[in-house]
């Protein structure tokens, strides 16, 4: 007669996930669903609509707050579209490392209405009244629109020249405004001094 074989000895200890031996004959080859589910961290999700929404509002501050510091860093990615490009940023920089006569025109006209506001005596406030309409405005609006054409000139000009691949279109009129404006008020704000210099970081 012949003999029945022996059946051999299989070896059904579970092998754990992340043993380093190769998986043998008789070893359960783990899922992937299960090796995942042990390496997958708990997600805190809000415990009602108030914890979502107060959550939801503390990142929308903290985007804003980027994105505030960014503009006022002069980062490109947080700038506004009218700001954005090499061109702009060119003008900004013209604009901002000169003096020019336009950039006084806001102070000039606060001064002249202060003026007007005097209660002067009778006789010398004809006199001031007529100085001012007949000198001072007339000679201080001749110079804020020579200054607006030179600069729109020249800088379109200059970004011509300099940066052939850039539009020039409203480059000049963007550079005009930004020179009557107050140095102090202007944006995104000037980083470069008058002369050229780099404007020094806060501290």
């Amino acid at each position: 007669m012949l003999r029945r074989r022996s059946p051999s000895s299989v070896d059904d200890t579970p092998v754990h996930v992340d043993d380093p031996k190769p998986q043998g004959k008789g070893r359960p080859t783990p899922k992937r669903r299960d090796a995942e589910s042990r390496r997958r961290q708990p997600v805190s999700a809000p415990k009602d609509r108030k914890e979502a929404y107060r959550q939801m509002r503390a990142k929308q501050a903290a985007e804003r707050d980027r994105a505030r510091r960014g503009m006022l860093a002069g980062d490109e990615r947080y700038l506004p579209a009218r700001d954005k490009g090499p061109a702009r940023k060119f003008a900004r920089d013209w604009v901002d490392s000169r003096r020019l006569p336009s950039q006084y025109f806001l102070p000039f006209s606060l001064l002249i209405l202060l003026t007007t506001w005097v209660p002067w005596p009778p006789a010398i406030r004809a006199q001031v009244l007529t100085a001012v309409m007949a000198v001072g405005w007339p000679v201080m609006m001749v110079g804020v629109v020579f200054t607006s054409v030179y600069v729109s000139w020249k800088v379109k000009r200059e970004v011509a020249a300099k940066l052939p691949n850039e539009p020039v279109r409203g480059v000049g009129f963007y550079a005009a405004m930004r020179a009557l404006q107050i140095r102090k008020l202007r944006f995104p704000p000037p980083t470069l001094l008058p002369g050229g210099k780099p404007v020094p970081p806060k501290k």
